[in-house]
């Protein structure tokens, strides 16, 4: 086979695989608990939950196989057993558990915080250590994709606390601070 020449060495081209093997073990985790969360919710918020988080799985699904493939395109191998995953993840498992509904939303809002905590300090990484631009790029549109998902969960535990008016404990309006009208 001939020798990778795409302007990184191999130091920088194995950083930036480990890397993204973190992010794959992150985005498998959150699969499996994104899938055990959709065929276990019950509730008055099963149906939206329930459709959610098929939308979720499935964009997680294509992010997993997209960054499998960056990896294997800058010359590594993904990990791709539970044992892998499990030893490089930085979220965790909660096995034997059947959270509320709720519960369940503020379980994957947390993992998708830290993946995003993950991937920004990984753009960082990428760009100024390992000076590989395409992969930052990569890991920003993932980064920002898991921002939706985050986003779009709060808003439904924050829809909890909406009163018949719309209106939300604590939203009073407040005077703003330093802004000048003319």
């Amino acid at each position: 086979m001939p020798k990778l020449n795409i302007g990184l060495t191999e130091e920088q081209r194995q950083g930036v695989i480990g890397l993204l093997n973190i992010d794959l073990a992150d985005f498998y985790l959150l699969l499996i608990k994104t899938k055990k969360y959709h065929w276990d919710v019950i509730g008055p918020q099963f149906r939206s939950l329930h459709e959610l988080w098929e939308e979720q799985y499935e964009t997680l699904t294509a992010n997993i196989d997209r960054t499998a493939e960056r990896i294997r395109a800058l010359g590594g191998y993904p990990i791709g057993t539970a044992q892998g995953f499990l030893q490089h993840s930085t979220i965790q498992e909660q096995p034997g558990t059947l959270p509320t509904a709720n519960d369940m939303v503020m379980s994957l809002v947390n993992d998708h915080e830290q993946i995003i905590r993950n991937l920004r300090e990984h753009v960082d990484r990428c760009s100024d250590e390992f000076h590989d631009e395409g992969t930052a790029d990569f890991l920003t549109g993932l980064m920002e994709e898991h921002e939706e998902m985050a986003w779009m969960l709060r808003s439904f535990i924050e829809g909890e606390d909406l009163k018949p008016s719309g209106d939300r404990p604590g939203s009073e309006i407040k005077e703003s601070i330093g802004v000048y009208s003319s």
